[in-house]
């Protein structure tokens, strides 16, 4: 999911600050790197015309990154033709004895020779993800290269031993993707995880099945092997990047829809988007899923639309100060307009119910209530009580106020979330 809302926020992320676990990686893939190509200078390169073959793929793969959903950057055909370069064990009958840091070298120069014409084409690059990529080709060469001797005349165990090689990178590469994405956006671990497994598991499969097809037919077929097996690799790449257009397309869509209270003075500018980017960190902190935030940030940039059904928007835009009747009414012709576009029966449901309170007097909490209309009630409480203003007193006063109202109107799981989300943002909270 690339947001509309945070892609300001992320962009500057992404591409300019790091957090420590992302530092650590790329340290750790530095070093790594260093010893590496210091290793083979010193012994050697082994085959260096096919070295140099599988580099070349390796530079031209990086060259041609993809970025998939959620901002995840991969380069299938880099990392296809770098397992294929771990994984091989001969090439025309004659056998591949190089070694892991061999492996490691020469992909490690190949990566860093395909960033620099990637950068010089004028489109960014994360070092972190660069040595991410390292980093799981070089634990499935260490976990492949030294059985190579032993398994060279058994087809079957060999096959075994690269799917096994394989899983553990693609474990690897799902962990460390869960670490940064939890650290960037201070999210739990285990959704984070989760997420990273969803989106990424086909793509490796993919990724790791044509590196093991490279590293088989190159016994028959030599080196004509890396272009054969790396066609459909690329078919499918092209096929992410008009998949990964049509979710942005469409995101911006939803988020000019949401701009309409704003532009027909029925809320504040920036209201929508500030209720957007709370809601998204709470449903973080919460530990919401990728799936789940995204309808929650639909559900939040689309909660007032329905005040444009008023003939005359309320005064300075705050649903709060309406009775408990007409913010229903809000929600209500809200979620109608979003049903009507046939697409998004989930978030209609969490529009509808983000005026209903969190329980009534005398009962329990509402059970069936979402989690994502109950953030969304939160937020936007929080913004039409502080609006744009920055004063210290403004926001101790609107969170005494939602915290009072915790009893029925409020969950307090929610509230709690909004106060640690300020906190981390650097605003004091009281």
């Amino acid at each position: 999911m690339t947001s509309p809302l945070s892609a300001g926020s992320s962009s500057r992320m992404r591409h300019g600050s790091f957090g420590t676990g992302e530092v650590l990686v790329v340290a750790l893939a530095t070093l790594l790197s260093v010893a590496a190509v210091g290793r083979t200078a010193s012994i050697g390169v082994q085959r260096p015309g096919w070295a140099l073959a599988f580099a070349g793929l390796v530079a031209l793969g990086e060259i041609a990154r993809v970025r998939l959903p959620g901002g995840r950057e991969t380069a299938p055909i880099a990392i296809a033709g770098s397992l294929g370069y771990a994984f091989v064990t001969s090439i025309n009958g004659t056998a591949a004895r190089h070694g892991a840091l061999q492996v490691t070298a020469v992909v490690a120069v190949a990566m860093v020779a395909g960033s620099f014409l990637h950068v010089a084409a004028g489109r960014p690059t994360r070092p972190d993800e660069l040595a991410r990529r390292l980093l799981v080709i070089a634990l499935a060469a260490a976990v492949y290269r030294p059985f190579v001797a032993s398994l060279e005349h058994h087809v079957q165990r060999q096959v075994l031993v690269m799917l096994g090689a394989a899983v553990l990178a693609g474990i690897l590469d799902t962990f460390l993707a869960a670490l940064a994405h939890a650290e960037r956006e201070h999210a739990r671990f285990g959704p984070a995880f989760a997420d990273e497994l969803r989106a990424l598991v086909g793509i490796t499969a993919a990724i790791g099945s044509t590196g093991i097809l490279i590293a088989l037919a190159a016994r028959q077929l030599g080196l004509w092997a890396l272009p054969v097996f790396c066609v459909p690799l690329l078919v499918t790449q092209f096929s992410f990047r008009r998949y990964t257009a049509i979710r942005a397309t469409y995101l911006q869509t939803i988020r000019a829809l949401s701009r309409v209270t704003e532009v027909g003075g029925y809320v504040e500018a920036g209201h929508s988007r500030r209720v957007g980017e709370l809601s998204l960190g709470i449903g973080r902190d919460l530990g919401m899923g990728e799936a789940e935030l995204l309808e929650l940030e639909y559900g939040a940039v689309l909660h007032d639309i329905g005040q444009l059904s008023f003939a005359d928007p309320v005064p300075g835009g705050s649903t709060l100060v309406l009775a408990p009747v007409e913010r229903r009414r809000v929600a209500e012709l809200g979620a109608e307009i979003v049903r009507s576009t046939g697409a998004m029966a989930g978030v209609a449901e969490i529009v509808e119910r983000q005026a209903d309170p969190y329980r009534s007097a005398g009962e329990l909490a509402d059970q069936t209530l979402p989690l994502a209309s109950r953030i969304i009630k939160v937020a936007n409480a929080y913004d039409d009580l502080v609006g744009t203003s920055m004063g210290l007193q403004a926001r101790e006063d609107a969170l005494e106020h939602l915290r009072m109202s915790m009893a029925y109107e409020y969950d307090p799981r929610v509230v709690d979330a909004l106060t640690r989300v300020l906190e981390r943002q650097a605003v004091p909270t009281g």
